[in-house]
């Protein structure tokens, strides 16, 4: 099969990319497809993503792709297996207001489970089932990212980016995996930055770890003027 989407997430995993956007359905930016290898932890390499001319699919592009088959998941019902005998092609570039693809959950999954060092950051995985999305692109508010060392009395001394934000009602403090925030933020050192203007987000689920489903700011961007 072939389909077409705009890329509205390009974020790290550990030893590739997590692949995502909204499908491309007669000219209108529909259900969200999300891109997976067959290895087993799923990600994208820079291999797979590339085009023909030795670039790799960005943010924002409108890619296509052959796919072999809808992938099996208990809770990302989003996902393709690719066809890695392909180039992927890109097919444009979305220009338009990011206000045409977002999406209207009233919450980020269920609240009122956080990690160590987050907040309203996880779900057990007992309570998703692969019927509802796992993926949304919203407009966050009071967003700021975090930069600190979370892990100093385990002996890890590495920093960690996170978002903080509201949406709905809800606060949240969640992981960022979006590869440009990180670099951008880590290079500023340990503090709280304030990000004025008008941002969207999208926001994953993640594969499980130790019974939960962790919420991760996928990508973040800001809109244009």
């Amino acid at each position: 099969m072939y389909k077409k989407f705009v890329c509205l997430a390009n974020s790290r995993k550990v030893s590739g990319r997590c692949i995502a956007g909204k499908e491309l359905i007669n000219g209108v930016y529909e259900n969200w497809i999300r891109p997976v290898s067959e290895r087993n932890s799923h990600e994208i390499s820079e291999v797979d993503r590339r085009y023909q001319d030795g670039s790799t699919a960005q943010i924002f592009d409108i890619v296509g792709l052959k796919l072999k088959s809808k992938s099996a998941h208990p809770a990302q019902k989003e996902n393709y297996t690719i066809d890695d005998g392909y180039y992927w092609s890109k097919e444009g570039r979305y220009t338009d207001s990011l206000d045409f693809l977002l999406d209207d959950p009233d919450s980020l999954w269920q609240s009122d489970y956080s990690s160590y060092n987050g907040t309203n950051d996880r779900i057990p995985t007992t309570a998703i089932t692969a019927e509802g999305s796992s993926l949304y692109f919203i407009q966050p508010h009071n967003l700021e990212i975090v930069v600190r060392i979370e892990g100093a009395e385990f002996g890890n001394g590495k920093k960690k980016v996170r978002a903080a934000f509201s949406y709905n009602g809800d606060h949240y403090l969640i992981s960022v995996t979006d590869p440009e925030i990180e670099r951008i933020y880590l290079a500023q050192g340990e503090g709280r930055y304030k990000l004025n203007g008008q941002y969207f987000m999208t926001v994953s689920l993640g594969d499980a770890w130790e019974g939960y489903y962790y919420k991760l700011a996928a990508g973040v961007f800001e809109a244009k003027q």
